[in-house]
């Protein structure tokens, strides 16, 4: 009897001594970590720390540097001949001074050939990523194949993409277009829209897909429900990406939509059907539409070029307010977009 008591006492004592050694250490261990976050770094470590710190906000300051200095220009350049008339007039001939001189049409014409671009890419596109993302990992081979060809089509120099629009649809339609010049910018951006929507949706949690199949939805409606849904401000982002760098484009606008000093013809034909009375006569007109895109068509970034390497000074003036304007259109544009998809995510 006393020989089990004393083992117990023993265990007791020791277990005592094992707690009070733990004890000991966890604050031997508190006043080590206390010690290392309040005291002072030596000086050698907050030498290095700052200096780090200094070449982070330098090579950050380096890096916005080319950005900031290209806005001052373009800005400063372009900003002190913007008016209202050049936003709504035709190019004044060179040397005329009581004639508005603007790029109305340019700007109309970008719009045009980048809203056939997007009409055409956009869908193609979303579909491709969707299939790259959530489809495809059936087939893996086919995938990649996909997957490689995009990203190759990603790589491939604009004027080869304008080459390519000029044999395709320049050369069997025999004329320069807003078509052709639409199908090489929709070219440019399919590739972006499809790589950006399938990192969009791989980027939507795996859990939103369980939950959806949990509560009975198919794979069409956990899809096109919950998951673009969920995805949508980033494949927007894309999608204005990809129209911000067509919208930019010269080379393959050059070879395939040319350019005009004139209004789109389609303006020119929306404008008669507006003052016509609706009738025979209306639906004869909306019939001639889509010949009015089978003509040259004049762009911002063609006429930038232009004058920007003309010998006038006016025409060089003119350059500079409309690489403004075109800054300003996708701003705009990309602020509009973003405002957009922010409100319909929170009113879910």
């Amino acid at each position: 009897m006393v020989t089990s008591r004393a083992a117990g006492f023993t265990r007791w004592f020791n277990l005592k001594s094992q707690i009070s050694n733990r004890m000991t250490q966890a604050k031997k261990i508190d006043s080590i970590l206390d010690a290392e976050i309040n005291n002072p770094l030596s000086l050698s470590r907050t030498f290095f720390s700052r200096g780090m710190t200094v070449i982070a906000f330098a090579l950050t300051a380096l890096a916005l540097l080319p950005l900031f200095a290209i806005l001052y220009k373009i800005l400063g350049e372009g900003l002190t001949h913007l008016s209202w008339e050049v936003l709504v007039s035709l190019p004044a001939p060179v040397g005329v001074e009581d004639q508005p001189n603007g790029f109305a049409n340019a700007i109309l014409g970008t719009a045009l050939m980048v809203g056939i671009a997007t009409l055409i890419s956009v869908p193609i596109g979303v579909m491709t990523g969707i299939f790259l993302s959530e489809f495809g990992r059936e087939n893996k081979a086919i995938t990649n194949t996909i997957r490689f060809i995009t990203v190759i089509l990603s790589s491939v120099p604009s004027i080869v993409v304008g080459v390519f629009s000029y044999a395709l649809i320049v050369v069997t339609t025999k004329a320069f277009s807003g078509v052709a010049g639409g199908f090489a910018l929709a070219v440019i951006m399919l590739p972006v829209v499809a790589l950006t929507t399938e990192q969009a949706l791989k980027l939507v949690p795996t859990s939103y897909r369980l939950a959806s199949a949990g509560l009975g939805g198919g794979r069409f409606q956990t899809m096109f429900r919950i998951i673009i849904p969920s995805a949508l401000p980033t494949i927007t982002t894309g999608i204005l990406l990809a129209a911000s760098r067509a919208a930019g484009e010269t080379a393959p606008l050059i070879v395939t939509a040319l350019s005009s000093q004139f209004w789109p013809p389609l303006v020119d034909k929306l404008g008669e059907i507006m003052q016509s009375p609706i009738g025979a006569e209306t639906i004869s007109k909306l019939k001639e539409i889509p010949e009015t895109l089978l003509t040259p068509t004049p762009s911002m970034s063609v006429l930038i070029y232009s004058y920007a390497s003309s010998p006038y000074k006016e025409q060089n003036e003119l350059a500079w307010t409309a690489a403004s304007v075109l800054l300003g259109m996708v701003l705009i544009a990309s602020v509009a977009s973003r405002t957009v998809t922010r409100k319909r995510l929170q009113n879910r």
